[in-house]
C-alpha cells in the first residue's frame, strides 16, 4: 500500500473515532457534539451564568476601563480577542450555517444560538486559564494555552503526569489542525471562490490556482512572521472590516425583505420545537444547530486561549470575561445574520440546496438581492479565511514551540512549513486531509476539558473573586485619556 492510501484510510479511520454518532430520533448526533455542548450547560451553572452577569463588565475590558499599559503581555483585550475571533470567525459562519439550515431547516439556528451562549461559559474558562499559567519571556514575549494550564495546572493538584501528557496530546493535535483545518481548508475554499467569480472553468487562473496560494502565503508570510504583535495589529483592523461588511451586506438582503422578517422568525421558533419535519423534527434542528455552533465558535477546543494569553494584564479573568464575547460574536451575531440571510430569501427551499454546497448556497441568498452581490460575500470569503490562517499559524507555533521547549527556532520553522502548505492548499484535493485535520481540531477538546473539569474549583473562584471586587468598587478603573 502506497503512502497516499495509507494516510487515506488512517484519516478516514480518525474521522470516525472522533466524530462517532449514535442515532436519536433518526437524526445522527456525533458524541463529540455532545462532549462540547455538555461543557458548556456546566460551565455556565458552576461560573453562575456570568453570560448574563458579566456582559457590561466584559465591554469595560474591551474599551480599556481597567486597563494597564505597563502590565505583562503582549497585546491588549481589543487585540487579543481580535485576534481570537479572526480564527473562529470563518468559512463556518458562511458555509456551515447554510449546511446547518439545509439539513436541519430553520429550526437549527435556534439551537445554533442556544449552543452559542452555552459556549461562551466554556470560552470563559480556558482563556482565563491560559492567562494565569501563562510563560513570560526575558524579551517580554509570552507563551500560553492548555499545553501549559493542562501541564502547570493539573501539576499544582498532584497531578502532574496526567498534565504532561495531556498537554503533549494537544499540542500535537493543535499543530495537526493548525496545518490542515486551519490553513490548507481555508486556503483551497477561498481560492475556489475567487476563481467561481472570476468566470468559474473559464477563469483565467482555474489552471493555475496555486498562483493564489503563493499571493496568500505571501500575505500571511508578512504579517505571521513578526509574532503575535503583528497579527493583533492586522488583525484588529481586519475583524471589524469583515465582520462589518458582511453584516452590511446581511442587512441590505434583509431589509430588502423586510415584509418577509416576521415569518423568518416564525419559521424559526417553529422548526425548533416541530415534532415532526426536516431531518427528524425538532430532534435533528437541534443537533444539527449544536453541531454547526460548536464547529464555528471553537468553544471548548482551547485554541483561543492560546491568543488571549499574550493579552497585557495582571489579572487572569479580565481575559475570561473579554473572550467570553468571542461564542457572542461570532455565532449570536454573524452565524445569526446568515441564517437570516438563507430563510428570509427561501434559498434552502431549493430542491438543489443539499447539493449546492455551504457557500454556493449563502451565494444564492445574496444573488436574490442583486446579481452582483456574491462579489461582495467572495470578498467576506476571502478575509475570514485569510483571518483564519494567520490566528492559526500562531496557534501551531505556540504548540510546536511547546513541545521543543519554547524553542524559537522550532517556531519559525513551523511558520515556513505552514506558508508551503498554504500554496499546497490552494490547488490540492483535500479529502483526507481535511478528514484529519478536522479530526485533530475536535481531539484537542478532549484533553482540554478533562483538565477544565479537574481545575473546575480554582477556574470558580479565580472568576467569582474578580467579579465580586469589581461589583464592590475594590478595582479601579484606569482613567482614559480625554479628546
Amino acid at each position: 500500500m502506497n503512502p497516499v492510501d495509507l494516510f487515506t484510510r488512517f484519516s478516514d479511520w480518525l474521522t470516525g473515532l472522533v466524530f462517532y454518532s449514535v442515532d436519536v430520533g433518526g437524526a445522527t448526533l456525533p458524541l463529540i457534539v455532545v462532549w462540547l455542548v455538555v461543557a458548556g450547560a456546566f460551565f455556565t451553572v458552576w461560573l453562575g451564568f456570568m453570560q448574563v452577569r458579566g456582559p457590561k463588565l466584559s465591554i469595560d475590558l474591551v474599551r480599556g476601563r481597567y486597563s494597564d499599559p505597563d502590565d505583562a503581555g503582549e497585546v491588549t483585550h481589543f487585540q487579543a480577542l481580535a485576534t481570537a475571533v479572526s480564527g473562529t470567525v470563518g468559512l463556518g459562519n458562511i458555509a456551515g450555517v447554510a449546511i446547518a439550515i439545509s439539513l436541519g431547516g430553520p429550526g437549527a439556528t435556534f439551537w445554533m444560538i442556544l449552543a452559542g451562549l452555552l459556549g461562551m461559559a466554556t470560552k470563559m474558562a480556558e482563556c482565563m486559564m491560559g492567562v494565569r499559567y501563562r510563560r513570560e519571556h526575558a524579551d517580554g514575549s509570552v507563551s500560553g494555552g492548555p499545553m501549559y494550564y493542562l501541564r502547570d495546572g493539573l501539576a499544582a493538584r498532584g497531578m502532574g503526569g496526567l498534565g504532561k501528557v495531556l498537554a503533549v496530546l494537544f499540542a500535537l493535535f493543535m499543530i495537526g489542525g493548525a496545518v490542515g483545518g486551519g490553513n490548507m481548508f481555508q486556503s483551497n475554499q477561498a481560492t475556489a471562490q475567487i476563481i467561481a467569480v472570476t468566470g468559474g472553468e473559464d477563469s483565467y487562473i482555474a489552471d493555475v490556482p496555486w498562483v493564489v496560494g503563493l499571493v496568500f502565503a505571501g500575505l500571511a508570510g508578512a504579517v505571521i512572521i513578526g509574532g503575535i504583535k503583528s497579527i493583533a495589529r492586522v488583525t484588529e483592523k481586519i475583524v471589524p472590516f469583515m465582520a462589518g461588511l458582511y453584516i452590511v451586506a446581511c442587512l441590505v438582503v434583509l431589509v430588502w425583505n423586510v415584509g418577509a422578517v416576521p415569518e423568518a422568525f416564525g419559521s424559526i421558533l417553529t422548526g425548533a420545537f416541530s415534532p415532526e419535519g426536516v431531518a427528524g423534527g425538532a430532534v435533528g434542528a437541534l443537533i444539527v444547530g449544536f453541531q454547526r455552533a460548536a464547529f464555528s465558535n471553537e468553544a471548548g477546543l482551547g485554541s483561543a486561549s492560546v491568543a488571549h494569553s499574550a493579552v497585557k494584564t495582571k489579572e487572569p479573568a479580565t481575559e475570561g470575561f473579554v473572550a467570553m464575547l468571542e461564542p457572542f460574536i461570532d455565532t449570536v451575531v454573524i452565524c445569526t445574520m446568515t441564517a437570516l440571510t438563507i430563510v428570509i430569501t427561501g434559498a434552502y427551499t431549493n430542491p438543489d440546496a443539499s447539493e449546492l454546497g455551504g457557500v454556493a448556497l449563502t451565494s444564492d441568498a445574496f444573488a436574490t438581492v442583486l446579481p452582483w452581490f456574491p462579489n461582495v460575500l467572495a470578498l467576506a470569503v476571502v478575509l475570514f479565511a485569510f483571518s483564519t490562517m494567520i490566528s492559526w499559524s500562531y496557534y501551531g507555533m505556540k504548540a510546536t514551540g511547546y513541545l521543543f521547549g519554547d524553542n524559537v527556532v522550532a517556531e519559525n520553522t513551523f511558520k515556513v512549513v505552514f506558508l508551503v502548505f498554504t500554496v499546497v492548499g490552494s490547488a490540492a484535493a483535500l479529502g483526507p486531509v481535511i478528514n484529519f485535520s478536522d479530526s485533530a481540531i475536535f481531539l484537542m477538546s478532549l484533553p482540554n476539558l478533562v483538565g477544565l473539569y479537574l481545575m473546575a474549583p480554582e477556574i470558580r473562584g479565580v472568576i467569582r473573586s474578580y467579579f465580586d471586587r469589581v461589583q464592590k468598587g475594590e478595582v479601579t478603573q484606569v482613567p482614559q485619556p480625554t479628546r
